[in-house]
Order: C-alpha cells, then sequence, then structure tokens
C-alpha cells in the first residue's frame, strides 16, 4: 500500500450558511491523502497504474466550484467523486479549510477532515 497526498489545492469558493459568504466567496485550502496499490506503478513507470495526482486536483476544483453551506458537505463529495473515478484508491482522508472564516475573531482557518475506506462489494 501506499499514498498520494495532494497538498493545499488553493481554491477561491463560494461556500457558507450566511448569504454574504456565497455571495462574496472566500479561499479554501483543500488536502487529500488518498492510499492504494501503487506497487504496479513503481515498475511500470506508467500513469495507468498509479493514483493520478492531476485527476484527484480536477475532481477538486470541480466539486469545490459548486456551492454548500457546510464544509462537510463539499467534503464528502469529494470523498465520492474519489472513490467513484479511482478504483484503485483504497483509503482517503479530505480536509477542507476555510482561510479567514467570518466568525468574528481572528481565526486562521477552519477546517474539516474526513476520512473514509473502500468497503467491499
Amino acid at each position: 500500500m501506499g499514498k498520494i497526498t495532494v497538498e493545499n489545492i488553493k481554491v477561491f469558493a463560494h461556500h457558507g450558511c450566511l448569504s454574504e459568504e456565497t455571495r462574496i466567496g472566500s479561499d479554501y485550502l483543500v488536502t487529500l491523502a488518498v492510499h492504494g496499490d501503487l506497487s504496479k506503478a513503481s515498475v511500470s513507470d506508467s500513469l495507468e497504474h498509479t493514483l493520478d495526482y492531476v485527476h484527484i486536483n480536477q475532481i477538486v476544483k470541480e466539486e469545490m466550484a459548486l456551492p454548500s453551506k457546510l464544509l462537510e458537505h463539499v467534503a464528502q463529495r469529494i470523498l465520492d467523486r474519489v472513490f467513484k473515478e479511482l478504483p484503485s484508491a483504497q483509503k482517503v482522508m479530505v480536509q477542507v479549510s476555510k482561510v479567514n472564516p467570518p466568525i468574528n475573531g481572528d481565526v486562521e482557518k477552519v477546517t474539516v477532515r474526513l476520512k473514509l475506506k473502500r468497503t467491499l462489494e
């Protein structure tokens, strides 16, 4: 088992419960750690045998472009897409951080982290 981590993908998006948040938008950072069997890729040197981080980045950008009230919701959508589109992904952790959240305080960011393992069908 191996792991590919894509750290701090910077995205401007329109998430939040307040109408101002969804209208104005803000900066987000998204990190994914995707576990899977990388042994074949380490021998073949072929993109088709690995967990493609370009594809992971594209999933994040597309899902972050769809407004959600809660960070938990967008994080779950990202997890669902990774498992659907990357069959070799066995375990995924996604972390979505809202930078400078409007919570009436000096807070750098608020982060939601979800983890999920593929279930045997």
